[in-house]
């Protein structure tokens, strides 16, 4: 299962490598629902796409951008307060006399004044880091779909939840962030040949069993490359609810190495030469899908504990 990604989020890039079109309404629907939906997680790399809104609809993107982190800022600082009097009380008690309930109240807080520091340091830093392009089960990522002839670029929750299901599928079926290959015209023959996605990445990362305890690996491509991720993806619709655009990553019997580091599956990168076969499914020939996903990129992963 491919559990988190290092993704490519730069809309731009999108633009110039692919010759996509860019969902900017998809975008802000889904930035404008976060400040009311604290379960929406997006990855920062995502955010730092509009630091230099060039047109109106971006500018609109950045102006719901800046409203969330100052509400998420606004809410860190009075914790942090609160922390940081806590500590303060706890530290005069101690001054008299030591208690187990004022050591324990100090170490706590302590912790908690450090994390706030930490994640208020995070939010306002612009300069990107490696880990800001993580995403894990039920963030949101880019992914290039077909829409009216053109490849276009949307935000999708990683974890599908397919049309017509009721939404505690999420909860039943907490692993449908992956999609495997022997079960598509099974639990996912509603998306196969029908509804298919790229999520362009260039790191994976897994649990694997190290002596009974877990460790979570990191995968590369070598060489170094973007790699195309074959998806499936579906538009989820409610009375009352907002549309939900979500996906799932096809997974398939992982190479030797990555057999060897301890993982029994593995993500499926199909070539640039198939973007458009694959985008444009045709439910009525499955045997060219599957072909697309034999037709793959093999690159070698080298892998190493992940930070």
């Amino acid at each position: 299962m491919c559990y988190s990604a290092q993704i490519v989020a730069e809309w731009k890039k999108f633009k110039r490598v692919f010759k996509a079109d860019i969902s900017l309404l998809d975008y802000y629907e889904r930035y404008w629902l976060r400040c009311s939906d604290r379960k929406i997680k997006l990855p920062k790399s995502m955010e730092a796409a509009f630091a230099d809104p060039q047109d109106d609809a971006e500018r609109r993107i950045k102006a719901v951008i800046d409203e969330f982190n100052a509400q998420q800022a606004a809410e860190w600082e009075q914790e942090l307060f609160k922390q940081r009097k806590r500590l303060a009380d706890a530290e005069r008690t101690l001054q008299t006399k030591t208690t187990k309930a004022a050591v324990e109240s100090k170490r706590i807080a302590t912790d908690k004044v450090d994390w706030l520091l930490g994640k208020l340091t995070d939010l306002r830093r612009t300069e990107l880091k490696d880990r800001d392009s993580r995403i894990f089960p039920g963030w949101y990522a880019p992914v290039m779909v077909i829409e009216n002839g053109r490849r276009v670029v949307k935000p999708m929750r990683y974890q599908c939840r397919p049309a017509g299901k009721p939404a505690f599928y999420d909860a039943k079926f907490p692993g449908t962030y992956n999609a495997r290959r022997d079960n598509l015209e099974g639990f996912w023959k509603g998306q196969f040949g029908h509804s298919h996605g790229i999520m362009v990445v260039n790191a994976f990362y897994e649990n694997v069993d190290r002596g009974g305890s877990n460790a979570v690996l990191e995968f590369r491509p070598r060489p170094t490359q973007d790699m195309l991720v074959a998806c499936l993806w579906s538009r989820w619709s409610a009375p009352g609810e907002p549309d939900l655009l979500s996906f799932a990553a096809i997974t398939d019997e992982p190479p030797a190495e990555v057999a060897a580091a301890g993982h029994d599956r593995c993500i499926i990168p199909i070539k640039p030469e198939n973007i458009d076969a694959w985008l444009n499914p045709d439910p009525s020939d499955l045997k060219a899908l599957y072909a697309i996903l034999d037709d793959r990129e093999r690159p070698y992963y080298e892998h190493r504990l992940a930070a």
